[in-house]
């Protein structure tokens, strides 16, 4: 008989792969950490029983999660990742011409890990000159830094766990503190046809900082349920509405490759569905 990985996101439903072998497992200091093989997705790590990535489908998160923002500020020189020890939104970011790069992971063992089982995720980008890397918590290090950012990406776990801080009232304060103006904040929201009131404590809490702030979605095959939403925020409506011969020309200037983002997608994915507008009206 095979194993299999149950996920224990949704108490009333769930997912589950099949382990063709495992690779690691052990509790760092903050997670209990799987990493194993799936015939279908590849390698796949689990924190908490959660799935996190996977080699086959990550592109889609960290493509949307990064270059949205970056192509829709078009000029960011500074910008602060929180989270993301796999490394895959610091691969994206790499791929622009910023000028320094934060960012902030609380658990080394993450980055270390994926570097070893995930190499194709960060693809060098921990080496790149850019990059300011700080082992701390990333609550902790918004309320006291004194550095300002363009675009702040926050590439967070669910909110439980060592998680929930990350969207918190004083953290997305913290988050609007250090946002240079013109500056773009985005960040995860989980599935909202499963997990609403996610999304919905959100949209209160940032809307009660910035001018403008809304939601994009993207369709990731291991985060089932539907559609995922990753939030934004800014001061500036009109960073959310660029025409598409602008995202185009900014996006033909870098002549990059992308699996799943496209200037189109960009500014087709912040339509969103009525029941989701619907959560947040």
């Amino acid at each position: 008989m095979p194993n299999w990985y149950n996920e224990t996101l949704h108490l009333e439903w769930g997912q589950r792969f099949r382990i063709d072998k495992i690779l690691f497992e052990k509790k760092t200091p903050y997670f209990d950490l799987i990493i194993f093989e799936n015939r279908q997705f590849g390698r796949v790590m689990a924190l908490d029983g959660i799935i996190q990535t996977t080699e086959a489908d990550e592109f889609v998160y960290h493509e949307m999660l990064a270059h949205v923002p970056l192509f829709a500020h078009g000029q960011a020189k500074h910008v602060l990742i929180i989270g993301g020890g796999d490394g895959g939104i610091l691969r994206e970011v790499c791929r622009h011409p910023v000028d320094s790069i934060t960012m902030v992971e609380i658990d080394r063992s993450i980055i270390e890990l994926s570097q070893q089982y995930f190499p194709n995720h960060s693809k060098g980008a921990f080496h790149d000159i850019r990059l300011n890397l700080v082992i701390e918590d990333g609550a902790n290090f918004v309320a006291k830094t004194k550095a300002f950012y363009d675009v702040i990406i926050v590439d967070s776990t669910d909110p439980q766990g060592p998680g929930a801080i990350l969207f918190s009232e004083e953290f997305y304060q913290s988050c609007h503190k250090c946002l240079a103006p013109g500056g773009i904040f985005v960040n995860q929201n989980g599935v909202p046809f499963l997990q609403p009131q996610e999304l919905i404590t959100t949209y209160h809490r940032l809307s009660s900082l910035f001018t403008d702030v809304s939601f994009y979605v993207a369709a990731v095959p291991t985060y089932a349920g539907g559609l995922m939403t990753l939030g934004w925020a800014s001061h500036n409506p009109q960073l959310r509405q660029l025409p598409l011969p602008l995202l185009e020309s900014r996006y033909h200037h870098l002549q990059l490759n992308t699996r799943y983002y496209t200037p189109a997608l960009h500014q087709a994915s912040f339509a969103l569905p009525a029941f989701i507008q619907d959560l947040i009206s």
